[in-house]
């Protein structure tokens, strides 16, 4: 039974790991083989083949769900009820809509919008709106959040942005009860702190500042501070307790058993707090694991926990397989699978003190790989900082949290309850901040198959019950970590990055033992690309400070993200050609005519002496690496690029920055010809507002002929100068929910 139980876990899981689905004759030919091999001795390779086929035919059906190419940029009107709480952020609201209709085309089942001013849009209700519709598109970079794998797992087929819009029917439902308690909370004072208790009750975290994300980020307590499966599981235990705990002083009726009474009220505490939370996919997890906990607690405690496990990962994989998608899913059935590995098996009991300080050290040390293997930041301080806030959060605040919501129609009872937890929330915060400046999150950087097997068999043996011998070995096998060097970029070569960043600019150049950053990436509001793009891929390519920072231009698409680059890693200089328009802490020099070398690499400035506008004093890089040459334009003009032919730079490229993220104002015949570029990159939005590229320019470097790399079409695009090589691109590797 446990054999099959693997194969069909094992079978589901494997949808992560395809790069196509297969076509659908294929997967009735798999579903008749795995029928069939059940039923014989090999049924272990029936079940997974039955996993396998289950899940990849659910993935089918989210891709055809997808919003039609031909309608990828038109404008419809539409209709549909709002689901889920809408989240205000910076002037912008974003809220997903369910069964839209439109009767000029088929629409996705589930749509995510953008609408900019500020509007109100409350869960429940139904709206008519012009929407501007796209196909799911995310930013590919490396090692970075994979926006199109989260809409897939969400099942949204489609996002868009609102341009005008009417409300046909007023909010109704579980849903427009939350947006009201929503509001209640926020409106309730708590001590500054009204935001978190509203994360923590109706699972909304929109209204968090970003320092309080930095912070909780850092210290690896953003599960605590926002509802997850970890307050699901905390408060049915607490319920359990509650009964186990008054039967064992005798205050509980003999009459009553008490053991069905205690699973039935944790269950339901549970349910009713996952419902409160909206019962997304990982409270629905947490759910469907607390259930079958207290079924095998109830009934079944004659079979092993690993069973539960089992189950529990079989079930919430056949209802969402989709769910393996997802970084959150590995976490939490990791996190549970090392608390039963550390809990069983003991010899002699521990103290709730010493429990708790062995959980901390098991998921820290046994999340390790799993973070690596997920590309995700790693708390350095997180085992410190849980130690504390897990039962202060999950055993104190929580509780008053919802007693506080619960009781806020009791005058001054409510108010008070949410008041002492909002109190908490902010004691609780004066030590995380600190703690996340001492020792901030650790962004591990590309390590081989090699060292990470190693890190995984040395966190196994450390896992071990002390006594074993083998167990210290665990140490010399997890030392790679620590000191296993990125492979060096060979004298006289570099490595240029042009990260995929939307409409705007980011490149990174990497000599032997140099770094340097183009342009920074754009800043909307609270959405910061140089916090969320260019800082994880920086560390992801093993950069642990930046030479130079080489702004352009002072235009936002251009230096948004600086702040961020800067905050967040050690630079040298900062310089740039309009040094003038940024913050004087950056301590920036305007940019001159110079050349240096790095490792036997050369780089040239400029900028034109006579720019009168911004784009025209964009400060141009020109590389060079064994006869191989790059050159960086930022946004300069026609004008800007008539004096740099005039300049006596040599300018003959293999490789050209198209100017301006391909505008017309910009890539002359004259610059083009004299270039002649056999490459040219490009970095825009998809659906830019500006129609960057435009069609001449793009026909201009068709005539020479150049190969075009566009971020929107090929993600980062990474040239190995000096090499006289293809581009790689990012986008281009198979991965079956990503668009080519």
């Amino acid at each position: 039974m446990r054999s099959g139980m693997i194969a069909l876990v094992l079978g589901l899981l494997s949808l992560r790991l395809l790069p196509v689905l297969p076509p659908p004759w294929l997967l009735g030919l798999l579903v008749l083989l795995a029928v069939g091999l059940v039923f014989t001795r090999i049924n272990s390779i029936g079940w997974f083949v039955l996993g396998l086929a289950w899940a990849c035919a659910s993935a089918q059906l989210a891709l055809d769900d997808r919003l039609a190419p031909e309608l990828d940029g038109r404008t419809l009107w539409l209709q549909g009820q709002v689901v889920g709480l809408a989240q205000q952020d910076d002037g912008v609201v974003r809220f997903e809509l369910a069964h839209p209709v439109s009767r000029r085309a088929l629409l996705p089942q589930k749509i995510r919008l953008s609408w900019y001013g500020q509007h109100s849009v409350v869960a429940g209700e139904a709206w008519r709106l012009a929407v501007r519709l796209k196909r799911p598109h995310g930013l590919v970079n490396p090692q970075v959040f994979d926006y199109e794998t989260w809409l897939l797992a969400q099942r949204i087929g489609a996002t868009g942005s609102v341009k005008d819009g009417q409300r046909i029917a007023p909010a109704s439902g579980l849903g427009s009860w939350r947006d009201r308690l929503r509001k209640r909370l926020l409106a309730t004072p708590a001590n500054g702190r009204e935001a978190m208790l509203a994360a923590l009750v109706v699972g909304n975290g929109s209204a968090i500042a970003p320092a309080d994300w930095a912070t909780l980020k850092a210290t690896g307590t953003v599960h605590l501070l926002v509802i997850s499966g970890t307050h699901i599981g905390l408060l049915a235990g607490l319920l359990y307790a509650l009964v186990a705990g008054l039967a064992r002083i005798g205050w509980w009726p003999q009459a009553i058993p008490w053991l069905p009474c205690a699973c039935a009220l944790a269950l339901c505490g549970a349910l009713v707090y996952g419902f409160l939370a909206g019962f997304q996919v990982p409270v629905q997890r947490a759910c469907a694991m607390v259930g079958l906990v207290l079924l095998w607690r109830l009934r079944f405690r004659r079979i092993g926990a690993s069973y539960v496990l089992l189950f529990a990962l079989i079930v919430v994989l056949l209802i969402e397989p989709l769910a393996s998608l997802q970084a959150g899913f590995w976490l939490s059935f990791s996190a549970v699978a090392l608390l039963m590995l550390i809990f069983s098996g003991r010899l002699g009991g521990w103290s709730w003190g010493q429990s708790l300080v062995r959980a901390q050290w098991a998921i820290a040390l046994g999340l390790l790989p799993m973070m690596l293997a997920l590309g995700l930041p790693v708390s350095l301080s997180g085992p410190l900082a849980n130690l504390v806030a897990v039962p202060l959060v999950g055993l104190v605040i929580v509780p008053l949290a919802l007693a506080g919501s619960l009781l806020l129609p009791v005058p001054y009872v409510g108010a008070g309850l949410l008041w002492l937890a909002g109190g908490l929330v902010e004691i609780l915060f004066r030590g995380l901040t600190p703690l996340a400046h001492w020792l901030p999150a650790w962004q591990p950087g590309a390590y081989g198959l090699g060292v990470w097997l190693l890190a995984c068999a040395g966190t196994l043996l450390l896992l071990l019950p002390s006594g074993l011998p083998l167990r210290l070995f665990g140490w010399p096998l997890m030392l790679p970590l620590l000191f296993t060097e990125p492979q060096k970029i060979a004298e006289g070569t570099a490595v240029v990055t042009m990260l995929d960043v939307g409409q705007g600019l980011a490149v990174v150049v990497r000599t032997r033992n140099h770094a340097l950053l183009y342009d920074a990436a754009p800043r909307f509001g609270d959405f910061d690309l140089g916090e969320r793009v260019v800082l994880p891929s920086l560390r992801a390519l093993n950069i642990e400070q930046l030479d130079l920072l080489l702004l352009s231009h002072g235009d936002n698409d251009h230096i948004g993200g600086a702040s961020a680059v800067i905050d967040g890693m050690p630079v040298e200089h900062v310089i740039s050609g309009e040094a003038g328009r940024l913050p004087s802490r950056w301590r920036a020099q305007p940019c001159r005519q110079r050349s240096w070398q790095w490792d036997g690499v050369t780089l040239q400035s400029w900028r034109w002496a006579d720019a009168s506008d911004a784009n025209q004093a964009s400060c141009v890089l020109i590389i060079e690496a064994q006869g191989e040459r790059i050159v960086l334009t930022g946004d300069i003009d026609v004008a800007a690029e008539s004096a740099l032919l005039a300049s006596g730079l040599e300018l003959e490229a293999r490789w050209l920055l198209s100017a301006h993220h391909g505008s017309r104002s910009s890539s002359s015949r004259a610059f083009v010809q004299r270039v002649a570029p056999q490459a040219v990159l490009i970095s825009r939005g998809k659906h830019n507002a500006f129609g960057h590229p435009a069609a001449d320019v793009l026909a201009r470097y068709a005539q020479i002929p150049a190969r075009v790399y566009d971020t929107v079409e090929q993600g980062a695009v990474t040239v190995q100068l000096g090499q006289f090589t293809d581009a790689k691109t990012l986008r281009t590797e198979s991965r079956f929910w990503r668009e080519k």
